[in-house]
């Protein structure tokens, strides 16, 4: 059996890290299996998925600075928010302006 595992944000995991538990989609269905060792190529897959958060074992969990997380997540934001809509520029920054105020609400 593995250690006791601490859940993390898919963005703070690194190629390495050792799953304590299966990881399940939405639906159920098992990604990966306890004790898999998460790759580059099985992180972005999970990003495919849109898995937010992942169970690791705590010996393998960073120690995530709550500010650096929030960092990640804006920066995450404002590069899906990137490229401006082509009928209503207006409509596209208010949603990111929403999405970005949504995002540091919930950090607090």
């Amino acid at each position: 059996m593995l250690s006791p595992s601490r859940q993390i944000p898919l963005d703070a995991a690194t190629a390495g890290m050792i799953l304590s538990d299966d990881l399940l989609d939405s639906s159920g269905r098992v990604l990966l299996t306890q004790g898999a060792t998460l790759t580059e190529a099985t992180l972005a897959s999970l990003r495919r998925h849109r898995i937010e958060t992942i169970p690791v074992a705590c010996d393998a969990a960073p120690e995530i600075d709550a500010e650096a997380a929030l960092a990640q997540r804006l920066e995450r934001i404002d590069r899906l928010f990137r490229k401006p809509a082509s009928d209503s520029e207006d409509a596209n920054g208010i949603l990111l302006q929403y999405v970005r105020q949504y995002r540091q609400s919930a950090a607090s």
